[in-house]
């Protein structure tokens, strides 16, 4: 059996996604493929750098040092062909906590901020939470399929203090192009905007794609790009809390680590730096083996929940991420009772789409990061409700 066709038993490991069922879904009776962690084991290299440092039993205060730091850059110019330096990196336990120090550092209350909807719930909160306001850029959905309307967001960024850009975006799924990152990029130099760019999914994308690093493109966009990644969701580590921001601009990386450093954020832990090495330096055969895995069960998902539905439910094209955006519009139900078709008829735990903004309230985001067999149950339980009504 290989390593992404084995079922793990996660029940009672503390698992967010396993364990939390009751109060999230108000039952326990659902097949969880819902928040964003894999059923999969970390690469073998992690767990076996794990056990080497719990073995030395000391977990005393951890430095981040050159082979961590270089190990970051090595892979960010393999993957991504993009150029960094060490001493534009930070540090902080994950990217919604960077992207909070972020937009306290630039923006002030009641600044504007713009996003794409639907778009990752945190943004949301990221935002109004620190007294800014949101202004919505929405996405175009063309024959499932989403496009950007830049005439829209031209005039939105007259306004705006900063972008949150989600890069391939969470929960559409898209891979930007080269050519929309730069019109975006050109759009905030333009208006003088800062773009902070969510890039956790660079690592999770398809075959066919490519993903383009928006600081990458020019030293000028690059000035005006403040980047937050991490390992975190490509290797399924998100439990270590491990994350990076890159800021190649010296002043915004002093206010970002000024700003951190006031939330006390000044290292990794012990365990996360650890993974995160051992992730970076052997964990690429692993990667790779995973995508296929994705790819495999994207097309079994969208060729299934479409097909066996008679196109009742239509699936979005997705070109990253191991997320899966369903339009359930033909179901005709409002957001309440889609989301209690799915927990008591199809018994299957998904995010309601609602959770992304208005503009989702017809979906649900299904995780697809778990061996085949349970991806054939969660779409069977889901067609069989289906076609029940």
């Amino acid at each position: 059996m290989g390593i992404f066709e084995e079922i793990h038993n996660r029940k009672n490991t503390r698992s967010v996604k396993w364990d939390m069922l009751e109060p999230v879904f108000q039952t326990d009776d659902v097949l969880p493929m819902w928040v964003a962690d894999m059923d999969f084991k970390a690469p073998q290299a992690v767990n076996d750098a794990l056990r080497e440092r719990a073995e030395h039993g000391i977990y005393g205060y951890t430095i981040i040092d050159e082979n961590i730091k270089g190990s970051i850059t090595s892979w960010i110019e393999k993957r991504h062909q993009w150029t960094v330096k060490q001493d534009w990196l930070s540090f902080s336990p994950g990217v919604v906590a960077s992207l909070h120090m972020a937009i306290q550092a630039f923006t002030q209350p009641n600044d504007k901020v713009l996003i794409q909807t639907p778009v990752y719930t945190p943004f949301y909160k990221v935002i109004e939470g620190h007294d800014r306001q949101i202004v919505k850029n929405k996405l175009q959905k063309e024959d499932n399929y989403y496009k950007i309307d830049f005439a829209d967001m031209d005039e939105k960024l007259k306004d705006a203090k900063a972008f949150l850009l989600c890069s391939p975006h969470n929960p559409v799924g898209r891979v930007w192009t080269k050519e929309e990152l730069q019109k975006m990029a050109e759009l905030c130099l333009k208006h003088d905007v800062l773009i902070l760019s969510d890039e956790i999914h660079a690592d999770l994308i398809y075959p066919d794609q490519k993903h383009t690093a928006i600081a990458s493109l020019s030293e000028d966009i690059a000035s005006q790009t403040i980047t937050f990644m991490s390992p975190s969701k490509t290797f399924n580590l998100a439990g270590l809390q491990a994350s990076y921001i890159i800021t190649s601009d010296q002043e915004k990386r002093s206010a970002l680590d000024e700003k951190l450093g006031e939330q006390g954020h000044h290292m990794l832990n012990t365990m996360g730096s650890t993974a995160l090495y051992a992730a970076y330096q052997h964990g690429e055969e692993w990667l790779e083996e995973l995508k296929n895995v994705l790819k495999e069960n994207r097309d079994y998902a969208t060729k299934m929940l479409e097909g066996k539905t008679d196109g009742v439910l239509q699936v979005t094209h997705s070109e990253g991420t191991y997320l899966l955006w369903i339009d359930c519009s033909k179901l005709n139900m409002d957001k309440t009772e889609l989301k209690t078709f799915m927990i008591e008829n199809a018994k299957v735990g998904l995010n309601a789409g609602a959770e992304y903004g208005l503009e989702g309230e017809a979906f649900m985001r299904m995780n697809l990061a778990c061996p085949k067999k349970t991806v054939e149950e969660g779409v069977d339980r889901i067609i069989q409700a289906v076609n029940s009504l």
